[in-house]
């Protein structure tokens, strides 16, 4: 399960509301890259969702879809937002983190994933 904060449902729902496709949906995932080994995936989609991505409809009208390869490093993490002087965008805290390199673009996953 992918807990999602009131200030990112909004701001969620604001990005989707620009979109053509009303059908878009917000896409998470995971990636190789980075000092740390892997770098989140944030964005939002409008391609049909594979067979094998995860969605998630919300009770806020939001859908989240994870690749299957994704889920095991993303379940139980919080997605918010921040919008304040020192950063504004999405944060993603995962209890599934060992670490994060020193900017913040990449993380290691705990041993046991």
């Amino acid at each position: 399960m992918i807990t999602i904060t009131p200030s990112a449902v909004k701001a969620i729902k604001q990005r989707l509301s620009r979109r053509d496709n009303k059908s878009a949906y917000l896409r998470l995932g995971v990636k190789a890259s980075g000092c740390n080994g892997f770098s989140y995936l944030v964005e939002f989609d409008d391609e049909m969702p594979s067979v094998k991505d995860i969605a998630m409809m919300y009770d806020t009208g939001i859908q989240v879809v994870v690749d299957n390869k994704s889920i095991k490093y993303l379940d139980g993490m919080t997605l918010d937002y921040s919008n304040n002087l020192m950063k504004q965008g999405f944060e993603i805290k995962n209890p599934r983190e060992a670490s994060r390199c020193g900017c913040g673009k990449s993380f290691e996953p705990k041993e046991s994933e």
